[in-house]
């Protein structure tokens, strides 16, 4: 596996574990993690963590805003992937 393909499964692991770590939390009753916190661990090309995180765990789907926060970060990023495809080295 690339060094690139590795760093997406480990940005998309991360923001997952961090959408059950708060959901867990909410669950408790304790201390929750800032949505800004949330939204900045999906910029880095985890958007498909977020949007499992968000289905399977059913967190964060009442919220408008944070909807709409998360799409645009995902179209955002499908943009990039979009523009920079032509210029990312072929595998191996």
């Amino acid at each position: 596996m690339t060094l690139r393909w590795s760093c997406l499964l480990f940005f998309n692991l991360l923001c997952f574990l961090l959408f059950a770590w708060d959901k867990r939390n909410a669950r408790r009753g304790q201390r929750r993690l800032a949505e800004k916190t949330l939204h900045l661990a999906t910029l880095p090309g985890a958007a498909p963590g977020a949007w499992a995180a968000m289905g399977l765990l059913r967190h964060k789907t009442r919220k408008a805003a944070f909807w709409g926060v998360t799409l645009g970060l995902t179209l955002l990023q499908g943009a990039v992937l979009y523009f920079a495809w032509p210029y990312l080295p072929a595998p191996l």
